[in-house]
């Protein structure tokens, strides 16, 4: 299928590993000019790198998403580099290390997840959006979370700022419908990466179930239970989001905005 993306700017925060870095790939693939966005300047430039030596076409800009002055440098450079820029994915953000709970938990580490996720995306959304809404066309996706509908008992601040995320998403879709431009979220549920893997394979020797350097399917075979109920019977993959983002972003995805779409393997019990 042709998705109808030659050509089109893309900027991808938090996209120099991970699931942004899987979605920028995915978008260079489709023929899109891509910006990757990390903290880290090396590892930015080498997707960026990497992705024009696979025949893409992409450029980098780095910068702390929870500073004004910051986020507005990286996104004059990135339109100085690429042009207007047409699609924004707000993937940068995450939680902290530590599953902190209810009786441990403080406001300073709220403040601090609702800047890094929500605020983040704002900065860089409030200085994107007018240029689509001019043009007529664009496309905003917001990397949210599974934690938001189905909120673990610890990180409480973190499903709260994706909540924030997800009625964020359709308040804008709703003001910018007229304008050319689709709002959605994207809603990862357990996906396969390196921090996963460890503790899956962490929890795998320490309860005796396996070696630690046992095959990754046989290790997601019994693990996975431990961790979460998934119907479909794996983690996720990175390219099972970063499919559903590129198409969400694409000219056939224009009559959807404002969905929170689940990418749970039916995880959720939520509609």
């Amino acid at each position: 299928m042709n998705l109808q993306l030659d050509g089109k700017k893309v900027l991808v925060t938090g996209s120099s590993k991970g699931i942004g870095e899987a979605i920028a790939r995915k978008f260079a693939s489709e023929n899109a000019v891509v910006i990757v966005h990390g903290r880290n300047h090396a590892q930015s430039e080498k997707v960026a790198n990497d992705i024009v030596a696979q025949g893409g076409k992409a450029f980098f800009v780095t910068g702390d998403l929870t500073d004004d002055q910051q986020v507005q440098r990286l996104v004059e450079e990135a339109e100085k580099l690429a042009g207007t820029i047409d699609i924004l994915v707000n993937n940068a953000g995450g939680s902290g290390d530590a599953k902190v709970g209810w009786s441990e938990t403080q406001t300073a580490p709220w403040t601090y997840t609702y800047d890094r996720n929500v605020l983040a995306a704002v900065r860089v959304i409030t200085r994107l959006l007018p240029k689509m809404q001019q043009g007529k066309w664009g496309r905003v996706i917001n990397i949210s979370s599974i934690a938001a509908i189905v909120p673990p008992p610890s990180s409480p601040d973190y499903s709260a700022s994706k909540s924030a995320m997800n009625a964020m998403t359709v308040s804008m879709a709703k003001a910018v419908a007229a304008d050319g431009v689709t709002v959605n979220a994207v809603s990862p549920g357990t996906i396969r990466s390196s921090k996963l893997e460890s503790r899956f394979r962490e929890a795998a020797a320490e309860r005796g179930l396996m070696n630690h350097d046992a095959p990754w399917e046989d290790i997601e075979r019994e693990v996975l239970p431990l961790f979460a109920q998934v119907p479909v019977g794996r983690v996720g993959h990175l390219d099972d989001i970063a499919n559903a983002v590129v198409f969400l972003a694409s000219p056939l995805a224009g009559y959807i905005s404002g969905i929170n779409l689940r990418v749970d393997g039916a995880m959720s019990s939520s509609l």
